[in-house]
């Protein structure tokens, strides 16, 4: 079976591509790097050719509201089309939990959009909505900070490790499509600000964080149910508090 998988060299889309083939699958790595161009249309119609299932794991190079639209919005109806061309039997896309229970922010905006495409592109499909990664609290929490202060939505949030998302999109892309959207979140339920306190302790960092609840979040102030899936999500097996242990022992781990 032959496999596209568009972003294949971003922290998801590398992994993914990696376990795919380990099941001795043909996978094709899209991105501009490899002359794969989702904006421009370069290289679509020759990767796509033969190809059973798409799996989009791409995202935008800026979460500015109009970048970010315009990047899924282009890249969504040049993928799709060329996927109607080729008789694409799967399109599998990776999305975010509370997609659509966030519509103040301009990504959150950008990313149902996406979903929207796919809906009507009358290709076969499955998104899986994911929460966001452990990989990335560090990068949320910091857009808190403001001097030692960092104010942090208290909101609750599920995080889950990038492998399970890996996981779970392999067995998604390795089954028939569901044609609606899929959940997956962690084992355990934080407090954003929760999450933030963890970090800053594992990293040492003195800094002070304070539960705020008017506190931004990819622009836009979160409700406590917004990141929290609906009542049949799949839950992943990678607890955070193993995943920070595994964090702080590699970056405490000598450089050779």
């Amino acid at each position: 079976m032959k496999v596209v998988v568009v972003g294949g060299t971003g922290l998801i889309g590398s992994r993914l591509v990696t376990t795919l083939r380990e099941r001795n699958l043909n996978v094709v790595v899209a991105s501009p790097s490899s002359g794969i161009n989702t904006i421009t249309g370069e290289g679509l119609a020759r990767a796509l050719n033969d190809a059973q299932v798409v799996v989009d794991v791409s995202n935008s190079p800026s979460l500015q509201d109009d970048v970010a639209l315009r990047f899924f919005d282009t890249s969504g109806r040049n993928l799709l089309a060329a996927e109607k061309r080729a008789g694409v039997k799967h399109h599998v896309a990776l999305s975010v939990v509370g997609t659509d229970r966030l519509p103040e922010s301009g990504y959150f905006r950008a990313k149902m959009a996406q979903e929207n495409l796919i809906r009507a592109s009358g290709v076969p499909y499955t998104t899986l909505r994911a929460t966001p990664f452990f990989e990335y609290i560090t990068g949320i929490v910091e857009e808190a900070a403001d001097g030692d202060v960092l104010r942090v939505s208290p909101a609750s949030i599920q995080p889950i490790a990038a492998d399970d998302v890996v996981v779970a999109l392999r067995d998604v892309t390795l089954s028939l499509p569901q044609n609606r959207e899929l959940e997956i979140v962690g084992p355990d339920r934080f407090r954003l600000n929760e999450l933030a306190e963890q970090i800053l302790a594992a990293n040492e960092d003195r800094r002070t964080v304070i539960a705020d609840a008017h506190a931004m979040y990819f622009g836009a102030i979160l409700r406590d149910d917004t990141l929290i899936p609906g009542d049949h999500p799949r839950f992943a097996p990678t607890r955070f508090e193993d995943w920070l242990r595994l964090y702080i022992a590699q970056a405490l781990a000598p450089a050779f």
